[in-house]
């Protein structure tokens, strides 16, 4: 089945993602698949949690662009030692239409993996960092708009709820399954990759 993006409230938006311990040809296939919704999606970052994968990996381009920019597939990132702050505005491809600002550190250094297992250390600045800070609260189950100030929230009580209510009569339609069932497909994943 193709992956695909899904909204808030889905309940693997707010899963910690547990850190994997094996990558094989389909973790492969679904990190480039990743790369593509994202692109479609006119996006810069993706990260598993949003397609129902409760995985410590993430796909980013800052560029938003294919063949433009540095295109990462990160697993198991590790964001440690940050500097500086800054405030910038913040959207999400699971909360369409949604913005807030949100105060990120200016840089950050990263360890991970790519997907061929080597290892990634560096010092990230700028909108990247912002990129991979954004992504990787994903992965802890954080959304951007739980980084924003308590009145930037309340302009987002309003859509926030419709999306809630849209994805909860979806639910009731029986056309997204109920939220038992949706967690209790994460621990496949988890047994397989973590």
């Amino acid at each position: 089945m193709p992956l695909q993006i899904i909204p808030y409230p889905h309940p693997t938006l707010r899963h910690k993602s547990k850190p994997i311990r094996r990558v094989d040809a389909e973790l492969k296939r679904i990190a480039a698949e990743m790369l593509e919704l994202m692109y479609e999606a006119r996006g810069v970052g993706l990260a598993a949690n949003q397609v129902d994968l409760p995985l410590r990996l993430f796909v980013a381009n800052p560029s938003g662009v294919r063949g433009e920019g540095e295109e990462l597939i990160l697993i198991n990132p590790v964001l440690q030692r940050p500097k500086g702050s800054e405030s910038a505005e913040e959207g999400c491809l699971s909360l369409p239409g949604l913005y807030g600002n949100v105060i990120r550190s200016k840089e950050v250094r990263l360890s991970a993996y790519d997907i061929s297992g080597n290892p990634i250390e560096r010092r990230v600045e700028g909108f990247l960092a912002r990129v991979l800070q954004h992504e990787n609260d994903h992965l802890d189950g954080v959304l951007f708009f739980d980084r924003i100030s308590e009145q930037a929230r309340e302009d987002l009580y309003e859509p926030l709820e419709e999306l809630e209510i849209e994805f909860r009569t979806r639910q009731e339609e029986g056309t997204v399954p109920p939220d038992a069932e949706l967690i209790a497909r994460l621990a496949e994943w988890e047994q397989r990759y973590a």
